[in-house]
């Protein structure tokens, strides 16, 4: 077996041990209010900072790979993850969520993000690149589904701050499998990427991580195809982490559905998502990425609205059916999206991405703090679904209308 399958596998693991953090929001936000009396849009707004932080990182992170490869660079993150999580438990104001769970566990994170599974596709893959997106990128559900039952569980059984804990622990036991077993490039163990015709030599780090990601962000900004990109990716964010993600527990909480049920619902979710992106990679292989991403799109925004009818106290079948559906289109855009990016910007893609996801944490970040100013102001979600399902037709239509390109953009620093 080529040695490219071994990253990636170790890659996958990586991102299931640091997903533990991506679990524990929509579990914190009753806990922290009845325990301090903080507001849901003070608790979302600290979720919002991590979002928006998770998301500006990792075109940064993606850089800072390039010059000092992966295996430096997502060590670090995880560490600042464990540090971020474990200084919680200690916390008595809200300034110190915003600092230790929105800066520190957002930094960490955004230089874990799907930024760095695109990094690992385009270094040791040239065939077979949507498959190993998806697989990566379903990988953050893996996590989810592994930490989501657990985390619940120890929240209501004993507290929040046990359930904090256990996120650093996590983080911090895949370290040594990071630093021992994750090579940066193909040339490091002398094969040539999966696919490719030709031995690849590995290239100099390139100095100046900071100046090259934002001249990439400026030249990609000036086409229209980027803007785009982050507008689908914005909404996507939106519908996911800001929303579901961060407000479904506390939502089927309201309608007297208990923690451990809507938790064990979420993590449903992310069994299906394994199954849906994976799929989507390899639809990607196949058919027109733009065309698969506006029904993805127009799927998901038909289903948000049918969610306000669904929620009551016990699960029922047509519940069970909206996670199902929801679960397959989670981030299936994901791999469609990454295609889209690696056809029109070339070797500067991973950066693109990068930028591109910024934005979908940027419009996570949004809803997260806003669904908890609804839910304060109007007692209830139900704006909120309507209002994404909404901003997902909008996302189908601006998908259909990306333009196709021939030869990659690469800008040259």
């Amino acid at each position: 077996m080529h040695r490219a399958w071994f990253v990636a596998a170790v890659t996958f693991v990586t991102i299931i041990g640091a997903a533990a953090f991506r679990s524990v929001p929509g579990l914190l936000i009753d806990p922290l209010h009845q325990e301090f009396g903080w507001s849901r849009g003070t608790i979302g707004a600290a979720v919002s900072v991590n979002l928006a932080l998770y998301g500006l990182t990792a075109p940064f992170a993606a850089a800072l790979m390039d010059r000092f490869g992966i295996r430096r660079v997502v060590a670090v993150a995880l560490t600042v993850i464990a540090l971020g999580s474990g200084l919680t438990v200690w916390m008595t104001a809200a300034w110190q969520l915003m600092l230790c769970w929105g800066l520190l566990v957002g930094l960490g994170s955004g230089s874990m993000a799907l930024a760095f599974a695109a990094t690992v596709t385009n270094r040791w893959f040239t065939e077979r690149r949507g498959l190993v997106s998806g697989i990566l990128t379903a990988a953050s559900a893996s996590g989810q589904l592994i930490f989501l039952p657990l985390l619940s569980w120890i929240v209501e059984t004993y507290d929040w701050r046990p359930a904090a804990v256990t996120v650093a622990l996590a983080a911090l036991a895949v370290v040594p499998f990071v630093w021992l077993l994750l090579h940066d490039h193909p040339a490091d163990v002398g094969q040539k990427p999966y696919g490719a015709p030709e031995f690849v030599p590995k290239p100099a780090p390139v100095v100046g991580a900071a100046r090259r990601a934002l001249t990439v962000l400026f030249s990609a900004a000036r086409t229209g195809p980027f803007w785009l990109l982050a507008g689908t990716f914005a909404i996507c964010g939106a519908s996911t982490n800001g929303l579901v993600q961060t407000h479904f527990v506390p939502a089927a909480h309201d309608h007297g559905m208990p923690l451990t049920a809507a938790a064990s619902l979420l993590a449903v979710i992310g069994v299906f998502d394994v199954v849906g992106t994976i799929a989507s990679g390899w639809f990607t292989d196949r058919f027109e990425p733009r065309r698969l991403l506006a029904v993805y799109y127009a799927l998901r925004g038909v289903s948000l609205l049918f969610l306000p009818m669904l929620l009551a106290p016990s699960v029922h079948p047509p519940m069970i059916f909206f996670i199902v559906f929801y679960g397959l289109d989670w981030v299936a855009t994901v791999p469609p999206t990454l295609a889209l990016c690696r056809e029109q910007y070339g070797e500067d893609s991973a950066i693109v991405f990068g930028w591109v996801l910024a934005s979908h944490q940027v419009g996570a970040a949004l809803v997260a703090f806003l669904g908890g100013v609804a839910r304060d102001t109007f007692g209830s979600y139900d704006v909120v679904w309507y209002a994404s399902g909404a901003l997902c037709a909008a996302a189908a239509l601006m998908a259909l209308v990306i333009r196709r390109r021939g030869p990659a953009l690469t800008v040259r620093v």
